[in-house]
């Protein structure tokens, strides 16, 4: 049993504890994703690429942590290790080596637009039975579409 009660039904409960482990999932595979693809980033545009790379690496973990607190805040216990993230994972793996920036931006605006849809019907879902989590997965949604739209500038 919980140390940590919710005053959520225990239905609401599990939709939105569904919904932050979905969440903390992607945002943790987008963090090692765009790492990945930092560090071998090459060509013409490396610098700004490798620069935008961070600001997503950066925003998924902060959201991450964010989305972590929420679940234990209403007695669910979020689930980060990279095994689960492995099984969990929606994203593709990243080749090894270096990798040409046109590639690089291709592939995380696929990424970003993929994640964006999957928040998106965890916003969906929790409206109603827990508007405060549906309230920090549209902070995410609007993060993350705010980078699909700079990596797609870019391409």
């Amino acid at each position: 049993m919980s140390a940590i009660r919710s005053p959520l039904s225990d239905e609401a409960g599990i939709v939105a504890g569904e919904a932050l482990q979905g969440a903390l999932v992607d945002l943790i595979d987008l963090s090692l994703f765009a790492k990945q693809l930092h560090w071998n980033v090459t060509g013409r545009t490396f610098r700004s690429v490798h620069l935008q790379l961070d600001e997503v690496v950066t925003l998924a973990r902060r959201y991450a942590d964010d989305v972590a607190e929420r679940a234990v805040a209403i007695g669910i216990n979020p689930d980060g290790q990279s095994a689960t993230v492995a099984r969990g994972t929606h994203l593709p793996g990243v080749e090894v080596g270096y990798v040409a920036d046109e590639k690089v931006l291709r592939l995380v605006t696929e990424v970003l637009a993929a994640t964006v849809t999957r928040m998106r019907t965890r916003m969906d879902i929790t409206g109603q039975p827990d508007p405060v989590t549906q309230d920090l997965i549209i902070g995410i949604v609007r993060d993350l579409e705010q980078q699909h739209w700079m990596f797609q500038a870019m391409v």
